[in-house]
């Protein structure tokens, strides 16, 4: 690989440096490091495959309070900074994470600018330290950059990431045992100057990489990159994996491969859009609308945080023409379905308690309790069906916070997530619907 990266600015990433045919012959190169990968998961085997069916039936069957688990990724934006922070406000949304570029480092007092500012209104603030290839050719010029992050930052973010997205090619780190060399440096400053650090940043459905990392870098917070089907909505499957599914494997694979116990967040995860042309992340097919982002931006965060398993989720991104919550190009900054989806869900569900899931042959129902109030969230993936429900229903609102019309208790559910206000005591009775076997009804 002669060229080592290219960044794209209209899509916040770099460009792939390769043809597809020189990546394959690089990881051929490197089949050494991917023998030891195979010997670490091997031994963590007997006990995390029984660990992933043990998650897997608990999941969605047990109470869950969700307390901020709602956050959103930033980006500076020099003179509309102070309007960053008024969205903030609109969202109901108090942590942020934001990308230090270890090729920006110039630039720091701007961010030290945008962390102050964010600081004043309260907002925590977790510092991702993006790497590219050239940090791992010159390690002290990542240690150096890491040191003065910490040194300047140390007072103004709760956490530091380390790494982005490092088992892509493109963000310069090649193998496993590469980010090791620009982890452990940084988990040795962290020590030094006390701050906490999150980690390993690993995007997709490549869950192997932990136990090697996980065993070495004592994180404070497990974080994953974690998208599931980029064209489809999260229910979709890769290799027969769904979202749900996906979430208890990584549960298990961090709980026998870290401390038990650790928080794990989720600080990556978006649907391109499309029609937004070279803004998108992922050019071709992985596109949506932006009413389906919305309403897989609802469904997303209710399937990972309802599990337990997720402390926190970050969309990435506020502001980006070709996934963000609002689209800046034409000048101004158009609020999408997705800002008014966030929105709602955070108002909805943030400081309230997940009660159980309740079971049906075609549609997601999710009962949740707060502030003394019943509401079950409810979309269906497939077609549009009619749910008689068996308690009496108080209002409907949908996802985007408008009040919808009630005429009796049959409601009409399609793929845009609905809140469902009930009478009566959700957390109690077979099935969380607070009386014997009446989930039946909604079948």
């Amino acid at each position: 690989m002669r060229e080592t990266f290219r960044w794209n600015p209209y899509a916040d990433q770099p460009h792939n440096v390769t043809s597809r045919s020189q990546r394959f012959w690089h990881h051929f190169k490197y089949a050494g490091s991917y023998l030891s990968l195979f010997a670490a998961n091997f031994r963590k085997l007997p006990k995390g495959w029984p660990l992933f069916r043990k998650y897997c039936r608990e999941m969605y069957q047990t109470p869950v309070s969700l307390r901020r688990p709602f956050a959103l990724s930033l980006s500076p934006h020099e003179s509309r900074n102070e309007d960053v922070v008024e969205c903030l406000t609109e969202l109901g949304i108090p942590q942020c994470l934001v990308r230090f570029p270890s090729w920006d480092r110039d630039n720091l007092s701007s961010y030290e600018e945008f962390a102050v500012l964010l600081q004043e209104n309260r907002v925590e603030l977790t510092g991702a330290l993006v790497q590219r290839r050239d940090d791992v050719l010159d390690p002290l010029r990542w240690k150096d950059f890491v040191e003065e992050v910490f040194v300047r930052f140390k007072k103004k973010c709760a956490f530091f990431e380390i790494g982005h997205a490092w088992n892509r090619t493109k963000w310069g780190v090649w193998n496993f045992k590469e980010y090791l060399q620009l982890a452990r440096p940084a988990a040795e400053l962290a020590d030094k100057y006390d701050v906490k650090i999150v980690g390993p940043a690993v995007i997709d459905f490549e869950f192997h990489l932990y136990p090697p990392v996980l065993k070495e870098i004592p994180f404070d917070k497990i974080s994953s990159l974690l998208y599931v089907d980029r064209v489809g909505p999260p229910e979709s499957t890769q290799f027969g994996w769904d979202t749900a599914a996906k979430v208890a494997l990584l549960k298990a694979a961090v709980d026998v491969s870290a401390v038990k116990g650790k928080d794990l967040w989720i600080t990556e995860v978006n649907w391109p859009l499309k029609g937004t042309g070279e803004y998108s992340p992922a050019s071709g097919k992985p596109n949506v609308t932006e009413e389906q982002q919305a309403d897989y931006l609802v469904r997303y965060h209710i399937l990972t945080l309802a599990s337990g398993f997720v402390e926190r989720v970050y969309w990435w991104q506020l502001v980006a023409p070709g996934y963000g919550l609002l689209d800046s190009r034409e000048g101004g900054w158009r609020k999408r379905p997705s800002f008014f989806a966030l929105k709602t869900v955070v108002a909805m569900l943030d400081g309230s308690t997940f009660v159980r899931k309740i079971d049906h042959p075609h549609a997601m129902l999710f009962s949740f309790t707060k502030d003394g109030e019943n509401c079950v969230v409810c979309w269906t993936p497939g077609p549009t069906i009619e749910l008689d429900f068996p308690f009496p229903v108080k209002r409907i609102v949908g996802r985007g916070g408008q009040e919808e019309s009630l005429t009796d208790n049959r409601i009409l559910i399609d793929g845009s997530p609905k809140y469902v206000f009930c009478e009566g005591d959700r957390t109690k009775g077979e099935n969380g619907t607070g009386g014997t076997s009446r989930t039946d009804a909604l079948k």
